[in-house]
């Protein structure tokens, strides 16, 4: 059976309008690649009638950051690296043909 939190964290089910929405943990599951990823007590909002489940949004962002670290990091410094690689003035350019 499922346990839920302080009866202060419920909120109206957006999906049902029936049920309430508690502060729990859950299973979250994610694919990676090619790869299924499950994060044991992970915290959402789970509707006690109907069942809708509704992720935490600043967990959703820190898992989001551990997935993908570097995908964010290397966005600057590519297009760092492109602006470096193009010539600057037309005798460059020139000398390059």
């Amino acid at each position: 059976m499922r346990t839920y939190s302080e009866p202060q964290s419920m909120i109206p089910c957006s999906e049902c309008n029936i049920g309430q929405m508690h502060k729990t943990t859950v299973t979250y599951f994610t694919w990676l690649h090619d790869e299924l990823i499950t994060v044991p007590d992970f915290p959402a909002w789970v509707c006690d009638i109907c069942g809708k489940r509704e992720y935490d949004h600043e967990a959703i962002n820190q898992i989001n950051m551990l997935f993908s670290p570097m995908s964010e990091q290397l966005k600057p410094r590519k297009r760092a690296a492109e602006k470096v690689e193009q010539p600057h003035n037309k005798q460059q350019l020139s000398q390059s043909k």
